[in-house]
């Protein structure tokens, strides 16, 4: 098993920009503008950064001085079609920060684009369904047992094509596609779908995929958000679920200069993502019940929340990345399906722990 080890930022921008390659009719051919959202992964070399632990403020340092000569700014007198694929190359190239292993670029709440370190391009648009449903396979006395309902979120992933054209598949043809699929879901009870009679989120995103798949060959994911906490991305061949966890910790970066704030005790409000990947159960319709997860994972919360974290025995450091190593080591005895832990300060700000074999990658 491989281990990639990322640290990650993330800095808004104000823009306005034109695309002249859309049609003249087009709602984004004329002058417009968005609140962008620049993220950013990088594997860093030892060293990069002024102290061990300073990695992820220094990396959010040099992203919030990139996007920050876009700030307020025409697009267009930048670069001559700043589609969002556009602006993440032009990120990467001018960031100046050694090990990038991907940029996202988000134009709006519901679409983006992810760049990664083989210069592969995936858009992504985000849908919303209200619905209910129940899992009539699980143990009796099960909560999914009884009916109840989600405001679902799924998020459709699919390989820009067309990269270094000028035109290619986009969130206007990503919306197409999915309108008949989502009217046909929104407002339903998904137990009376044909092919959803166990509608569990791996089963779900398994049905999309092949609803969205014939239509769109340049599918490459669909992710099912069921709850604020917990999902499923299936990528065809592997589900991958996560299961949300936040805490509150305190620290102090014993690494850090004199005069330094990080040097001095203060705390985070963390918000923790942990992955796991499972064969699919044939009656459950799913590969490990989100209360499992986080009822297994309990111990090790219980070290975390309301706690001194530099204070936790075998701690190398109390910084994001080192926190996802303790958190791996201490949790891999009881989740051994656990194969990427996220780790977040604030938004998009922290590291990433990934392991297992290659091709179950959910993007950064």
């Amino acid at each position: 098993m491989s281990e990639c080890l990322f640290h990650l930022a993330a800095a808004g921008f104000e823009a306005a920009r034109r695309l002249p390659a859309l049609p003249v009719d087009h709602r984004s051919h004329g002058l417009h503008g968005h609140s962008f959202l620049a993220r950013v992964g990088a594997d860093l070399p030892p060293g990069w950064a002024s102290f061990p632990g300073a990695e992820t403020g220094m990396l959010g340092d040099a992203l919030r001085a990139c996007v920050g000569e876009l700030d307020y700014r025409d697009l267009n007198e930048h670069m001559a079609l700043p589609t969002d694929e556009n602006l993440a190359r032009w990120v990467r190239n001018r960031l100046g920060v050694p090990g990038i292993v991907g940029v996202g670029i988000r134009s709006s709440q519901d679409q983006g684009v992810d760049l990664d370190v083989d210069d592969q391009v995936r858009v992504w648009r985000r849908f919303r369904f209200e619905a209910a449903h129940r899992l009539p396979n699980v143990p009796q006395g099960h909560q999914c047992g009884r009916m109840h309902g989600h405001g679902f979120e799924i998020r459709v992933h699919a390989d820009q094509a067309s990269a270094g054209r000028r035109t290619g598949v986009d969130g206007d043809r990503l919306a197409a596609l999915w309108a008949p699929v989502g009217a046909e879901l929104d407002h339903s009870c998904l137990n009376d779908i044909r092919g959803l009679e166990n509608p569990t989120s791996e089963l779900l995103s398994h049905w999309l995929w092949q609803r969205l798949k014939p239509e769109l060959p340049a599918l490459c994911g669909v992710t099912v958000q069921e709850t604020a906490t917990a999902g499923c991305h299936y990528d065809g061949y592997h589900y991958s679920i996560w299961k949300d966890q936040r805490f509150e910790g305190a620290l102090r970066l014993a690494g850090a200069p004199a005069g330094d704030a990080r040097r001095r005790l203060h705390g985070h409000s963390y918000l923790l993502r942990l992955y796991l990947t499972a064969p699919l159960d044939p009656v459950l319709g799913w590969t490990l019940d989100f209360g499992d997860v986080k009822s297994l994972f309990k111990p090790v919360y219980e070290c975390l929340d309301h706690r001194r974290l530099d204070e936790l025995a075998d701690l190398s450091g109390a910084d994001p990345a080192s926190l996802t190593l303790w958190i791996r080591e201490t949790a891999a005895p009881i989740l051994p399906q656990l194969d990427r832990i996220d780790l977040s300060t604030r938004p998009g700000c922290g590291a990433s722990l990934c392991w297992g074999p290659p091709g179950r990658a959910v993007p950064i």
